[in-house]
């Protein structure tokens, strides 16, 4: 299936708030397809031509759900300033530690079913440990992350629970200081 901006469900659509289903591993032939155009999407979204060609929004992040199917599956793509990239394609992810530790972007959440932007800081834990079978390197993997890059992947993880990042924005203050947060910028 190839991605696009028009196959991406808006966060009105139900399916953003169902839970997704665990994967059988091996993965079948149908979810290693459907996760490799998921990840080809952010691969496409960090290139000029083809997000100018097939009018992309950028992205690092795209959970299975997002595109209407109920499976615990993200896709993951950070890219660095250096031309590297940190990417995963992650099967059942799951949270096995977290820090007590808060953190936010100064910046806000966005995110590719949300057409328009709720602002707010989200809070998030400052520093995570994922398990999960990443089909990049074709096994079970088990990272610590801090930062942007366990702020991406609470994001992602979060869809496949049925939750949205405005969800963890204080409604009535949304701007208000997370105490001992460590702001990222």
């Amino acid at each position: 299936m190839f991605i696009t901006n028009d196959t991406i469900l808006p966060d009105t659509h139900p399916a953003l708030r169902q839970k997704c289903e665990p994967v059988e591993l091996p993965l079948s032939e149908e979810n290693r397809e459907l996760l490799m155009d998921m990840m080809q999407y952010i691969r496409n979204s960090h290139d000029p031509e083809m997000k100018e060609k097939y009018n992309l929004r950028g992205a690092v992040g795209l959970a299975a759900p997002q595109i209407g199917v109920l499976k615990q599956m993200i896709a993951v793509g950070i890219p660095y300033d250096d031309g590297e990239e940190l990417e995963f394609a992650l099967v059942n992810p799951k949270i096995i530690s977290n820090s007590v530790k808060p953190s936010y972007l100064k910046m806000g959440e966005s995110c590719l079913s949300v057409p328009t932007d709720v602002e707010g800081y989200v809070k998030r834990y400052a520093r995570i440990t994922v398990k999960g079978y990443d089909l990049l390197q074709d096994k079970i993997i088990t990272v610590r992350l801090s930062g942007y890059e366990a702020i991406v992947l609470q994001h992602e993880i979060d869809h496949l629970s049925g939750i949205l990042y405005y969800d963890h924005i204080n409604k009535k203050q949304p701007f208000a200081e997370i105490p001992n947060a460590q702001i990222i910028e």
